[in-house]
């Protein structure tokens, strides 16, 4: 009886798996929407491709690590657009909006000045900003910030640079 269990729920995974992150990602994106104010242009396997007035691109994926990207047209895109980043980063990953929001603005000023992408992280959210054209997907964007969740910080690099577990660097 427990082989025919095991099976079977083997089995339920199989087909119901794909559903269920499907659903998963739906209400991910429904979320997303709430919280930016953006409307739906698409919905594709595991992503979704909406349309903002402050982002010419703003797409999500869902699948493990989850991501988005923000695209604008402008070198300097006005504050909205980081806004924008921020909101759709805390009902993504939990950070505050207005930490991203920061950490975006600030990244984006430093891709200017080095005309290298910046990487930074604000709470639960890893970002990356560039600026400057592009060769890839997102040619004529000249602003892109990428958004994912940021990996916990393990205890034993904690120790090992002598913060105790509930402390925080900086």
């Amino acid at each position: 009886m427990t082989v025919r269990l095991a099976v079977a729920c083997v089995l339920f995974s199989i087909f119901v798996g794909p559903a269920s992150a499907a659903d998963a990602c739906d209400a991910l994106t429904a979320r997303i929407i709430r919280a930016t104010g953006a409307s739906l242009a698409g919905r594709a396997g595991s992503g979704a491709v909406f349309r903002a007035a402050d982002a010419e691109r703003m797409s999500l994926a869902c699948r493990t690590p989850r991501r988005m990207v923000f695209g604008s047209l402008s070198r300097e895109p006005e504050r909205r657009f980081f806004i924008l980043v921020g909101q759709a980063a805390e009902t993504l990953t939990g950070a505050k909006a207005e930490a991203v929001e920061t950490l975006a603005l600030t990244l984006h000023q430093e891709s200017l000045l080095t005309g290298a992408p910046r990487r930074g992280r604000a709470g639960r959210a890893d970002l990356r900003c560039e600026t400057g054209p592009r060769d890839d997907g997102l040619a004529g964007s000249l602003t892109v910030c990428l958004v994912t969740a940021a990996k916990p910080i393990s205890k034993i690099l904690r120790r090992r640079s002598g913060l105790f577990a509930g402390r925080r660097a900086g």
